[in-house]
């Protein structure tokens, strides 16, 4: 079997150099590592292209940057039309120290029939888990949730410094509702059926989009416990804090929107609750 590898590039050429690296050493499987380029600086979209052909690889050069689903996209119908049957979406600062993970990874979801999108454990540097991620209840009141966060700011309920308070049993293997996008499998059948990701949304908040669509397709997501991936993230490359509240709360109202199942009230009072915390958000911030 060959699994399709799909890095999505942003100015990125060192990582995806390094990350290109780990996944030439994987075992047991052959891969197709396409890299799409979102409209980078054209000298780290010629090196880019330049680590391409080099290496065997496949480039892809979007024609703007329309954001992460829609940048990701161009690499999975590319994936779709070659007849892959899953694909392996991965951030470039993205680390694979085993060896075998691709091969485990699309083994494992073999074994699930059921399951249209497996992640793994997700940890940083440092050791902090990232995966699987909480993604709350349908409920409007569950919106309200960050006030309490507010009151408690500084306090991690679990009290354990390597799981944040917004990620869910990293130790064991189980069926779940959201995974970091960082680094995912996908079914390509299941992603022709739902026209592949959501691109009204740019940037941030894509998951629980991509967990409630699987929801809605009566499929399930799986987290697998015992493979391990690195994620490299240097948060000095996220841009400025109005960037990604901007882009968080945008791709917040997408969900309330369209794929909460709530009523028309609830809907209303959950949007009226985003607005509300991203411009306490963002007045915090000016005020520093």
């Amino acid at each position: 079997m060959t699994i399709p590898v799909i890095l999505l590039n942003y100015n990125s050429y060192d990582d995806c150099l390094k990350c290109v690296g780990y996944l030439k050493k994987q075992k047991g499987v052959d891969l197709e590592i396409i890299i799409v380029d979102n409209a980078s600086k054209s000298d780290d979209a010629e090196a880019v292209r330049q680590l391409c052909q080099t290496n065997g690889l496949t480039f892809i050069a979007a024609d703007e940057n329309r954001g992460y689903n829609a940048g990701n996209n161009i690499g999975l119908r590319y994936a779709a039309n070659k007849g892959y049957k899953y694909a392996l979406i991965a951030n470039p600062d993205m680390e694979f120290p085993d060896e075998e993970y691709v091969k485990r990874l699309a083994e494992e979801l073999e074994r699930h029939t059921d399951v249209a999108v497996i992640g793994t454990d997700v940890v940083t540097p440092e050791g902090i888990h990232q995966n699987p991620k909480y993604r709350g209840e349908e409920s409007w009141k569950n919106s309200f949730g960050w006030i309490k966060g507010l009151l408690n700011r500084g306090r991690n309920p679990k009290g354990n410094s390597q799981v944040p308070e917004w990620v869910e049993n990293p130790g064991e293997s189980h069926y779940c509702r959201c995974l970091n996008g960082c680094c995912l499998m996908l079914r390509i059948d299941f992603l022709k059926k739902i026209n592949f990701f959501d691109e009204r949304t740019f940037l941030y908040g894509e998951e629980p989009i991509l967990g409630r669509r699987v929801e809605l397709e009566g499929c399930k997501m799986y987290y697998y416990a015992d493979l391990t991936c690195v994620h490299d993230h240097k948060k000095s490359r996220e841009g400025s804090p109005a960037f990604c509240n901007r882009h968080w709360r945008h791709s917040q109202l997408i969900y309330i929107r369209h794929y909460s199942g709530q009523p028309f009230y609830g809907r209303w009072l959950a949007e009226l609750s985003s607005r509300l915390y991203f411009f306490l958000l963002n007045l915090k911030h000016k005020l520093r």
